[in-house]
C-alpha cells in the first residue's frame, strides 16, 4: 500500500513538473513585443499621411516621401531600439485594428489616448499638446464666434479621429461629414459643402498657410486627453517604457519642437510648389 500510494505521489508529481515545464517554454516562446521587434531587426509604424505637419507626402531632392513631425518622432525611436524603420500608411480609422492583428508595431498618427481607444491598446506618454481648432472660410469668419454658431451647420472631421467625436457630443450639427482624408474635408469646405472643420490646432494653422481663403474660427476645444501619444499592443510594458525614454530624451533636448517646426515650413514649402 505504501509503495502504491509512493507511486501516485511520484506520478503526480511529475505530472506536475512536466505541466509547469510546457507552461515555462510557452512563456519563452511568447516574447514580448520590445523583443520581438528587436530580433525582427525593424519595428513598423502605422499612420495616415494626410495630416500635415504631423505626416504628410512631399517632394524631397526630387522624389516623394513620406515626412513630417510624426515621421521624425519614429526615427528617433527606431534609432533608440537599434533597428531599422518600416512606414506603413493606412487610413486612420484602420490604425488600431492594423495594431491588434499584428500588421503594425505601433502608432505615430498624432493619436490621442481617449478612455475608449485606451480600451483597446496601450498609449505612451504625451509627446505633444495641441488644441482642437475649427476652420472656416475667411468670408465666415464672423458668423463663428462660439460653439452654438455651429448648431445646424455642416461640420467635417476626420473618420475615426478625436475631431469626430467632439463634433458629435459637442456640436449640435445639422449634419457632419467624416472622411479619411483631411485634405478631401479641406477641399469640401473650400467647395462649401461644409461650413466648418473641427481640427487640431496645427493642422488647421497649416491648411490656413496653405489656403489664404480659409481661416481659424474664434472656436477652440480643450484636448481632455492630454494631448498626442505613441500607441502599442496591450500588455507592452516594455515597450512603453522603452519609447518614453525617447521621449523624454527629445523633450528635454527641445529636439520635439525643432521637428514641429521643420516640418511646419516643409509643408509651406511643399504646397507653395
Amino acid at each position: 500500500m505504501k509503495k502504491g500510494l509512493i507511486k501516485k505521489v511520484c506520478a503526480s508529481a511529475l505530472v506536475g513538473v512536466m505541466v509547469m515545464s510546457l507552461m515555462a517554454c510557452g512563456k519563452k516562446e511568447e516574447k514580448n513585443n520590445l523583443t520581438a521587434i528587436k530580433d525582427n531587426g525593424k519595428v513598423v509604424v502605422g499612420l495616415s499621411a494626410d495630416y500635415a505637419p504631423y505626416e504628410f507626402h512631399a517632394v524631397v531632392d526630387g522624389e516623394d516621401k513620406t515626412v513630417g513631425f510624426d515621421v521624425e518622432l519614429a526615427k528617433e525611436v527606431a534609432k533608440d531600439l537599434g533597428v531599422d524603420l518600416e512606414i506603413k500608411e493606412m487610413d486612420f480609422e484602420a490604425l488600431i485594428g492594423a495594431l491588434q492583428a499584428g500588421q503594425i508595431d505601433m502608432i505615430i498618427s498624432g493619436m490621442n489616448p481617449d478612455e475608449e481607444r485606451k480600451k483597446q491598446i496601450d498609449f505612451s506618454d504625451i509627446y505633444y499638446e495641441a488644441q482642437h481648432a475649427v476652420l472656416v472660410n475667411s468670408a465666415d469668419k464672423e458668423k463663428y464666434k462660439k460653439i452654438d454658431d455651429l448648431n445646424g451647420k455642416k461640420i467635417g472631421a476626420q473618420l475615426g479621429s478625436t475631431q469626430q467625436k467632439i463634433a458629435e457630443d459637442k456640436i449640435q450639427a445639422g449634419k457632419i461629414s467624416l472622411l479619411a482624408s483631411v485634405n478631401d474635408l479641406v477641399l469640401q469646405l473650400k467647395s462649401g459643402k461644409v461650413d466648418a472643420i473641427v481640427t487640431e490646432e496645427p493642422v488647421a494653422k497649416m491648411a490656413n498657410k496653405t489656403n489664404p481663403e480659409l481661416v481659424l474660427s474664434d472656436i477652440s476645444f480643450k484636448d481632455e486627453s492630454g494631448g498626442n501619444a505613441i500607441g502599442v499592443k496591450k500588455d507592452s510594458k516594455e515597450l512603453v517604457e522603452a519609447v518614453n525614454k525617447t521621449i523624454k530624451r527629445l523633450k528635454d533636448s527641445g529636439d520635439l519642437d525643432k521637428f514641429i517646426i521643420d516640418a511646419n515650413d516643409l509643408a509651406a514649402k511643399n504646397q507653395s510648389k
